[in-house]
């Protein structure tokens, strides 16, 4: 039998491979040295599994064990074979493909060179380091969208949790020290004649181009987006949807290699040149100025906010309506402002909480208000933001009383992992399972029928 376990933590499996920073991930780049098991028409190498022991020890993960490393590969490749054969889920190989130099562009501008960077991961060439981005990206889409197909109809009943809690109370960790937080957030709006400044330099851009400089050398020269300027700008194979809506609406409206007028988005402002259409895909080349505010209307919004919040704390205006009201952040807005937490709940950890935010927290109690403050969103743009401390919880054990959300999530979890083993059983009979000789010795949870190659 599967271990249950492996597959009730899955999802989090996934999150630790792939939604690292590629980065990260590629540190170890050892070359491929012999194929450890076959999956279906899905490989794992033996690079692949040092490569993420590697990456565990970097971690700080004691007791590194190398079957349990190949186990996990094993569980995720199944995922990808089997996804690849589902028709209700989308091919998106040709995509990510062609997502690989933009992906490698916007790395390469953390590197003074080409060499400095494949150096730094340990790639001969930029050819073997676009292989191994495109092999992550490949097994993050595939296994997380048959792991979702498999789980959509999950859910678990109160008495399941209850249950749930019961029998795994005694194995379930001490809860440090936690907070749960609100925010408003607040983009600095541009001044008019900021934003005049910017248009007119992507029309003087423009008119350049139309004067007979190349659109690519001008996105090398002037666009400040990372990803797509080393590469003139160019964007390929976008699928409708996938680019904010002014973006795509001004890029569909054009001919191609006609040139757009400046055009504003949530990243600043474009200059869009349609290369081709075809089907429901296109390819664009755009100069992106971004809308990065100055100190004085930084401290325009500052100054906002701090209004804003002297109506909450005269019980003029609720937190909840204030955010609702005027907070800029689309994840939290319509949620009170509440910050979420990373197992589903709102409760994070103290220790977890970024330092520039502790610096703002330090000495509040709960229901106290921030100061606004200067801060950046995910997107590195520049954002002012005020905090609310909604709850302080101490370390504590782990009870239904305080951490039911938590709990709920964990039987959830647990769940979604005995459904994925049951469909990963129901395949494994008609599925062409080999690991190679060198693996004999490990006593593996999953039943992979080993066919060892001598």
């Amino acid at each position: 039998m599967i271990n249950k376990l492996k597959f009730a933590f899955l999802f989090g499996i996934f999150a630790m491979l792939f939604s690292t920073n590629v980065k990260a991930q590629l540190k170890p780049g050892q070359l491929i040295d012999g194929i450890s098991a076959v999956i279906g028409n899905e490989i794992v190498l033996e690079s692949d599994v040092v490569d993420q022991m590697n990456f565990a020890k970097q971690q700080g993960t004691g007791n590194i064990n190398k079957c349990e490393f190949l186990e996990n590969l094993i569980n995720n490749k199944f995922l990808v074979y089997e996804a690849k054969r589902d028709t209700l889920i989308e091919n998106r190989s040709a995509a990510i493909k062609e997502q690989v130099n933009a992906k490698y562009s916007q790395m390469l501008t953390q590197f003074p060179s080409e060499q400095e960077m494949l150096k730094s991961y340990k790639f001969r060439t930029g050819y073997e380091m676009k292989n191994a981005i495109e092999k992550i990206d490949n097994d993050e889409y595939y296994g997380k969208a048959k792991y979702q197909r498999i789980t959509e109809k999950a859910d678990v009943t109160p008495n399941e949790v209850t249950d749930f809690f019961s029998l795994y109370k005694a194995q379930l960790p001490e809860i440090k020290d936690e907070i749960s937080l609100s925010q408003i957030v607040m983009n600095p709006v541009l001044t008019d004649a900021h934003k005049d400044e910017i248009i007119n330099k992507l029309k003087k851009i423009k008119n350049d181009i139309i004067a007979g400089e190349s659109f690519e050398s001008q996105a090398r020269i002037y666009s400040e987006d990372p990803g797509s300027a080393p590469n003139g700008g160019l964007m390929k194979n976008i699928f409708k949807g996938q680019m904010v809506k002014p973006f795509e609406a001004a890029a569909l409206n054009l001919q191609e290699d006609e040139i757009s007028e400046p055009i504003e988005s949530e990243f600043g402002y474009h200059l869009i040149q349609l290369v081709k259409k075809s089907g429901k895909a296109y390819d664009a080349r755009h100069i992106l100025l971004m809308a990065t505010p100055t100190d004085a209307e930084m401290a325009t919004a500052r100054k906002k906010l701090d209004s804003i919040r002297t109506l909450i704390m005269t019980e003029k205006l609720s937190f909840k309506d204030a955010t609702f009201k005027y907070s800029d952040d689309k994840r939290t807005k319509f949620n009170a402002g509440v910050i979420p937490g990373g197992d589903g709940s709102n409760k994070i950890e103290r220790e977890s909480v970024p330092g520039n935010i502790s610096y703002e927290l330090a000495g509040l109690n709960k229901s106290d208000i921030t100061v606004a403050f200067d801060d950046v969103d995910e997107r590195s743009r520049k954002v002012v933001k005020i905090i609310k401390i909604d709850d302080v919880i101490p370390a504590h054990q782990i009870t239904l009383e305080t951490d039911y959300d938590r709990i709920k999530q964990m039987a959830l979890r647990k769940k979604q992992g005995e459904m994925v083993e049951k469909f990963v059983n129901s395949k494994l009979p008609t599925t062409f399972i080999s690991i190679d000789s060198r693996y004999n010795t490990c006593d593996f949870k999953g039943n992979w029928k080993q066919k060892v190659k001598k």
